[in-house]
């Protein structure tokens, strides 16, 4: 989240898309009536189907699934052709006026540089021109063609009302009453937040369709404000601390970039990850990187990381250069796809549970079976700690040698959670662990301290990341918070904690395990522990609560807050201010960097995070495009969506098993469009709360919601049992025929939509199985993460109950 929980109260217009807060993120939407009370704001609910959040909402527009960049993209157009953005912040704190390279164009779907064997951009042409002294060449009055804001309302021209109405299925009416709505918060005194969770993101576009709410916001002035922001709803298993501390592979902790092949010194690594620009006004914060890098690895490796071995930087695992969609990639996706191929010989699993949780579930349950061995730690048993011996399975036939470690559950343990508006929270050991169940931290240290041992004793094959491991003795939580915060090696400060990532350095003076935690817990407190409510009188006019916990980075809880304000300083809206000049320093939230205002002397722009400073309008990040464009799902009852002849996210990232069969566009066989989400009463896959008696009670077997349209058609009542198919598979469950799913009208034919939760799986018996048996391993190019939100079905009455067995 760019603005935090609190902070959404203080908003004029709240536009909910890809998400269900009030029964997901009831926390959230706490925040959310406050300001539709107190502030009489607009709130409105995008999403395929009705729901707790719709019923509180002002209004309601139901989508089909995995067309939300034809709805935003109407909106962005609806702005530039009807002038509704914030030209002063549009003008002063975006690339707006930037011109793109005259190489660039776009057509017919695709941008410059694509490579069809690949699945790859050459993003070169994408550039902006530069002059002689290599800075972007600019148009501040907006006139030049090829300046941003101009080739964004040529992209996004195509996006009519009637177009983006046949494609999503919304109505004109609509559509427009949301795009009214929300477009007039661009003006000083108004603020609109965009909250989104994995209905935005689990789709082969999700990246870019928060893009486009970047440029939404952007335009209409509404990052950095109180009341604004685009706003992640992260969930309860403490999905933001986990992303901070690298889950995902492509980056280490902190946001740091995977090392690669290409990349075999710290030398090279700083210099092709460390960003360059000769933009005078930005402050270009990623130039710290090897500050942050140098520092991570004197943390992972202690005493053994020197000046002399590069602190230790040829001992980190390398990433493959990405030749093709797939190289380099080690997501879900193709580690599968290589179990299922018998190129991986073993491995360890901890709190996830992918014979249940993952698309296609047939093929990870039989990919497990190739394996040598495995480990786990678990609370409960789920389908992945027993997939050896799963209905149909004959364990004596699988090789699999499988070893579960108990782990003890949160109420018996002590550490941090962050939450989605980038909060760390201390959380207490209630009770402690049952039997001889530990924490996965201690598991994890006793496994990998004999492990350590062995290679000491024995030797082995590049044993030195191993035995050159700052490693730990045992589970201490505070201890680990330490080092992950930062600490000095040498010098007259040795052994103290540093008080911010601005003291890091580059020479191995200093050590933090995440640079942005650095001033989570200093020599003098536990920060995330602080649960004190004082405010200064301008802090607790919109609820900043500074003493209250620790947020990264530096106590900030608006991130570029310095957008807040005009270019002297004073808050577009002074009875909403984050931050405002005194006319000698800062007062307010934590600044986003020290810079004075851009008016004054040494003025830098808001963006710090940004090489060139300020908001991209377009931007050259991501591999599928410099600015979003509708792809239908990579199944879709369509043939062809309108706006180009590219019907799928050409850059796509697809397994390609034998077991990975995906239905042709518009296959008659599958003309239902499926959604997944889960239930408020469990969490996530439900391998614990199945195993809570009233929670199972309350939500007890997998049910379909299917319209009363749809269920009319195929015969099917209230009630009763059905079976759902996809190319891949099939699963049971028990129909609930009802008004909170409508067929959608899309190019002049009825397309229909169904929804089922996944948070149900065999190891519980009588309440279904994993819904992801549907779905397809189809993945986001930019994160890989599957597209668990839009795949084509049939579904049909249970010809005898004996069929649900």
């Amino acid at each position: 989240m760019t603005n935090h929980w609190i902070d959404i109260k203080n908003t004029d217009c709240c536009l909910i898309i890809g998400s269900n807060a009030a029964e997901h993120h009831p926390v959230c939407f706490k925040w959310v009536m406050k300001a539709k009370e107190e502030r009489n704001a607009t709130v409105i609910h995008v999403d395929p189907k009705f729901s707790r959040t719709s019923a509180r909402a002002d209004f309601h527009v139901p989508l089909r699934s995995g067309t939300d960049i034809a709805f935003m993209g109407g909106m962005i157009n609806y702005i530039l052709t009807n002038n509704k953005y914030f030209k002063d912040y549009v003008k002063n704190y975006t690339n707006a006026s930037f011109i793109v390279n005259d190489n660039f164009s776009f057509n017919n779907g695709l941008f410059t540089g694509f490579n069809p064997q690949t699945k790859l951009y050459d993003k070169k042409n994408w550039q902006f021109a530069v002059d002689e002294k290599g800075q972007i060449r600019k148009d501040p009055t907006l006139q030049h063609p090829r300046c941003v804001i101009n080739m964004l309302k040529q992209h996004f021209s195509r996006y009519t009302i009637q177009k983006v109405s046949d494609i999503t299925g919304v109505s004109p009416d609509n559509l427009l009453k949301v795009y009214e709505a929300f477009t007039a918060t661009g003006k000083a005194d108004k603020a609109g937040t965009v909250l989104y969770a994995l209905g935005w993101t689990q789709h082969t576009v999700g990246v870019q369709n928060i893009r486009t709410s970047g440029i939404v916001q952007l335009l209409l002035g509404n990052i950095g404000v109180a009341g604004g922001g685009i706003n992640a709803l992260r969930g309860e298993p403490n999905v933001q601390g986990s992303t901070d501390h690298c889950i995902l592979y492509h980056v280490l902790p902190g946001y740091l970039p995977l090392p690669r092949a290409n990349m075999p010194t710290l030398a090279e690594y700083k210099k092709k990850t460390t960003p360059l620009t000769n933009e005078s006004t930005s402050v270009n914060w990623w130039q710290n990187r090897p500050k942050y890098i140098v520092s991570y690895l004197k943390g992972f490796f202690g005493k053994n990381a020197t000046k002399e071995n590069d602190f230790g930087y040829n001992w980190l695992p390398k990433g493959d250069i990405p030749k093709s969609e797939r190289d380099g990639d080690y997501s879900y996706i193709y580690i599968m796809e290589k179990m299922l191929k018998g190129e991986i010989k073993g491995g360890s699993i901890w709190a996830t549970n992918p014979a249940q949780s993952l698309p296609n579930t047939n093929k990870n349950r039989k990919a497990l079976e190739n394996l040598d061995f495995l480990y786990m730690a678990e609370i409960h048993q789920n389908e992945t700690t027993d997939f050896w011996h799963a209905p149909g399975v004959d364990p004596k036939k699988v090789k699999t040698e499988m070893f579960l470690f108990p782990s003890c559950h949160r109420a018996e343990k002590e550490g941090s959670i962050s939450n989605s508006g980038r909060w760390v929270l201390w959380h207490y050991k209630a009770v402690n662990p049952m039997g001889d169940s530990r924490s996965m931290g201690q598991i994890m240290i006793d496994i990998m301290k004999e492990v350590i041992d062995l290679y000491k004793e024995e030797g082995g094959t590049f044993k030195e990341p191993l035995v050159n491991l700052n490693w730990y003795k045992k589970y201490d939580a505070e201890l680990v918070a330490k080092r992950i915060n930062g600490y000095y090696t040498s010098g007259p400060n040795k052994g103290k904690q540093v008080n911010g990532f601005s003291e890091l350095a580059d020479d191995g003076s200093t050590a933090s395990m995440n640079w942005l935690y650095a001033g989570s817990i200093t020599d003098d407190e536990n920060r995330m522990k602080r649960r004190s409510l004082k405010q200064t009188p301008m802090q607790k006019e919109i609820g900043i609560y500074p003493n209250f916990s620790w947020c990264w980075p530096m106590n900030r809880r608006v991130l570029y807050n310095r957008a807040s304000v005009d270019i002297n300083g004073q808050p577009w809206d002074p009875s909403r201010a984050v931050i405002r000049w005194t006319g000698a320093t800062w007062e307010g939230d934590v600044p986003d960097g020290g810079a004075p205002p851009m008016a004054m002397k040494g003025g830098k722009s808001p963006f710090i995070m940004l090489k060139d400073g300020l908001g991209q309008l377009y931007g050259t990040g991501l591999v599928d495009g410099p600015m979003p464009e509708h792809y239908e799902p990579i199944e879709t009852p369509l043939r062809n969506h309108g706006f180009s002849g590219q019907l799928n996210n050409p850059c796509a990232k697809l397994a390609t098993s034998e077991m990975d069969k995906i239905a042709a566009p518009a296959d008659p066989r599958f003309p239902i469009v499926l959604t997944t989400y889960s239930v408020t009463e469990h969490w996530c896959g439900g391998s614990e709360t199945r195993n809570v008696p009233s929670l199972l009670e309350a939500e007890p077997q997998l049910y379909v919601e299917i319209s009363h349209e749809l269920a009319a058609e195929k015969g099917i009542k209230n009630g009763d049992p059905v079976i759902v198919e996809s190319m891949r598979g099939r699963v049971e469950a028990v129909a609930m025929v009802t008004v909170r799913i409508t067929p959608f009208r899309v190019q002049g034919r009825t397309v229909h939509l169904i929804g089922m939760p996944f948070a149900f799986g065999w190891t519980k018996k009588g309440i279904g199985d994993a819904t992801n048996r549907l779905t397809v391993w189809a993945g986001d190019p930019n994160t890989s993460i599957p597209e668990y939100k839009a795949c084509c079905v049939n579904i049909r009455k249970a010809d005898k109950v004996t069929e649900l067995a």
